[in-house]
C-alpha cells in the first residue's frame, strides 16, 4: 500500500466568496492563501448546504443534507460524523479549533480535541462554557472582548460590529488557533497520517483584527455594500429576518437601517483585515508542516461553511441564500496528485470535501453518503459534477419569519422558496450578479420558476431513496 497523505482541513468560519486575492480580488492581501491557490486547484463554484454554522457543518462532516441528518440549528445534537471513518482507518484525527458540534467537546471519531468555539459566546441565553481559549485568556489575566463587553462601549450601537483587539495578538482567537495548530504539528510524536482539522473562528463577528492589519485596509479604495434594491421586492421571510437584526442585533453586530458610507466601509476593513490575519496563520499552518517534513504528502484544504452579506441587500451576516452567504472560496493542495492552478467552474457543494477525503485516505465511503467524491474530477476523469446544488434553512431564533427556505442553483438560474409563503426570490445569475432584479413573479418566466420548484420537490423524493442507508445505520446504533 502506498503511503496515505495526511490531510490539514482548514475551515474559516463565515468568509465569503470576494476574500481571496489570487481569485480575482484585488483588494485583498492574502499572499500565502494565494500561493495555496497557485499550487492546487480552486472549486469556483462551491456552495454551501445551509447558511449557518452547525448545519453547514453537520452537512459538511455527514455527507448528508441538514434534511436527512436532522441538524437544522445551532444547537442540535449530533448522530454521526465520517472521522470517525479516518479514524478507524489508522488516521491520528485531530481537532483544533471550531467544530460548532453539539455536544461541544463529544468525541465525533477525534483522538484529541482543541477546542475554541464563537469568538462571541459571552451572552446570558447561551450555555455556559469554557473553552481553550476562554481558559488561555483567565491564564493570562485578561478578559475576553465579547458582544458583552463591546455593548458597554459609546460606539456599540453605531460600529456595525467592527472593532479593533485591544488585547496580546497571541491572545486573538485566529492567532490562538493557528499557533496551537503549529505547536501540534510541532510536537506530535507519532508516524502514522494524521487529519488534522484547524477551525479558525474568524472572520466571523465581531470583525475584530489588530490594529496592524486594519491598517492596511481601513484607508484603501473597498468594494461597495449592493444597496440598490427595493426591500418590498424581498419575500416577507427575509423582510422579517432584517427586522429581527434591527430589533435585536447578533454576534455583537447591531444592525443599522441606513448606515453611512464611512460606517459600511468601516465593517468592511474590519473584516477583511480579519481575513488576513487569517491568512497569516495558514502561511504559519504550512511552514510547520514544511519544517516538519511532511508537506509534499500532505492534502490542504481550505474553504469556509459559510458567508456572510456585510450590508449587502441589507442584510447583516447570513441566514438568507444570496451569494453573498452560500458561495465561498474553496481551494484544495494534493502534491503530485492535482494539477497546480486548476480553476473548476462545476457547481459543487462544500460537503462533498467529506467523501473526497475518505477516497484520499483509501477508506471506502458509505453509499448512503449523500455528497460526491470531487477526486475524478480533480484528476481530469469525467467526473460526478453537478448540475445543481441545494441549501435549506429552517426556522430559528433569527430566521423567524418562515418555517423552511431551499434554494436551488442550476446552470444561471437561482431560485429560493419558502415552504409557507407564496412570496420567494428568482435570479438569472448571468444578467444580475448582483441579485437585484427578482423575477420571481415575473410572467416570462414561469416556466423556469416551476421547473426549479419541480426539482426541488424531485431532489427530496431522491435524497430519501439515497439516504435509506443512513437512518438504518443510526438506528441499528441505536440499539
Amino acid at each position: 500500500m502506498t503511503k496515505r497523505p495526511n490531510i490539514v482541513f482548514i475551515l474559516t468560519d463565515q468568509q465569503r466568496i470576494d476574500t481571496i486575492a489570487a481569485n480575482g480580488f484585488d483588494h485583498m492581501i492574502t499572499p500565502n492563501i494565494d500561493a495555496l491557490v497557485h499550487r492546487g486547484a480552486v472549486f469556483e463554484n462551491m456552495y454551501v448546504t445551509a447558511p449557518s454554522c452547525a448545519p453547514s457543518r453537520a452537512s459538511l462532516f455527514s455527507g448528508t443534507y441538514p434534511h436527512t441528518n436532522g441538524v437544522y440549528r445551532n444547537d442540535e445534537p449530533w448522530n454521526y460524523c465520517w472521522v470517525s471513518e479516518l479514524a478507524d482507518a489508522g488516521y491520528r484525527c485531530v481537532n483544533v479549533g471550531k467544530m460548532h458540534t453539539m455536544p461541544i467537546e463529544g468525541g465525533f471519531g477525534f483522538h484529541e480535541r482543541h477546542v475554541v468555539e464563537n469568538k462571541d459566546r459571552d451572552h446570558p441565553n447561551l450555555p455556559f462554557y469554557l473553552d481553550n481559549w476562554d481558559k488561555a485568556i483567565h491564564a493570562r489575566g485578561a478578559y475576553k472582548p465579547s458582544r458583552v463587553t463591546y455593548a458597554k462601549r459609546p460606539d456599540y450601537d453605531e460600529a456595525l460590529g467592527a472593532f479593533v483587539w485591544e488585547q496580546d495578538e497571541d491572545l486573538h482567537p485566529d492567532v490562538f488557533v493557528g499557533e496551537t495548530a503549529c505547536w501540534w504539528l510541532e510536537r506530535y510524536p507519532g508516524n502514522e497520517p494524521f487529519f488534522l482539522q484547524v477551525g479558525l473562528p474568524g472572520p466571523h463577528p465581531p470583525y475584530d483584527p489588530t490594529q496592524e492589519y486594519l491598517d492596511m485596509y481601513i484607508g484603501k479604495e473597498l468594494p461597495e455594500a449592493i444597496l440598490n434594491y427595493d426591500l418590498s421586492t424581498q419575500p416577507a421571510p427575509l423582510r422579517a429576518l432584517r427586522q429581527n437584526h434591527l430589533d435585536s442585533g447578533h454576534d455583537a453586530v447591531q444592525h443599522l437601517e441606513n448606515p453611512t458610507k464611512e460606517q459600511l466601509h468601516r465593517q468592511r476593513a474590519h473584516y477583511y483585515a480579519n481575513v488576513t490575519m487569517i491568512d497569516a496563520q495558514v502561511g504559519n499552518i504550512v511552514k510547520a508542516l514544511d519544517e516538519r517534513g511532511v508537506l509534499d504528502n500532505t492534502i490542504i484544504i481550505f474553504t469556509s461553511d459559510h458567508g456572510d452579506c456585510l450590508n449587502d441587500h441589507g442584510h447583516s451576516q447570513k441566514w438568507n441564500m444570496f451569494e453573498q452567504s452560500v458561495h465561498v472560496p474553496a481551494v484544495i493542495c494534493w502534491p503530485e496528485k492535482v494539477k497546480a492552478g486548476q480553476r473548476f467552474k462545476d457547481l459543487v457543494s462544500l460537503f462533498d470535501f467529506g467523501p473526497t477525503i475518505l477516497e484520499a485516505a483509501e477508506v471506502t465511503v458509505p453509499d448512503w453518503m449523500e455528497a460526491k467524491s470531487l477526486n475524478d474530477l480533480l484528476q481530469g476523469k469525467k467526473g460526478p459534477a453537478r448540475d445543481r446544488v441545494f441549501a435549506e434553512h429552517s426556522d430559528d431564533a433569527i430566521l423567524t419569519g418562515t418555517d423552511f427556505m431551499t434554494m436551488i442553483r442550476q446552470d444561471h438560474w437561482k431560485l429560493v422558496h419558502f415552504v409557507d409563503c407564496e412570496e420567494g426570490q428568482l435570479f438569472d445569475l448571468d444578467a444580475d450578479p448582483d441579485e437585484i432584479n427578482n423575477l420571481r413573479d415575473d410572467a416570462g418566466h414561469g416556466t423556469v420558476r416551476s421547473e426549479l420548484i419541480n426539482q426541488i420537490l424531485k431532489w427530496r423524493i431522491e435524497s430519501a431513496r439515497k439516504s435509506q442507508g443512513f437512518v438504518q445505520m443510526l438506528a441499528r446504533a441505536a440499539e
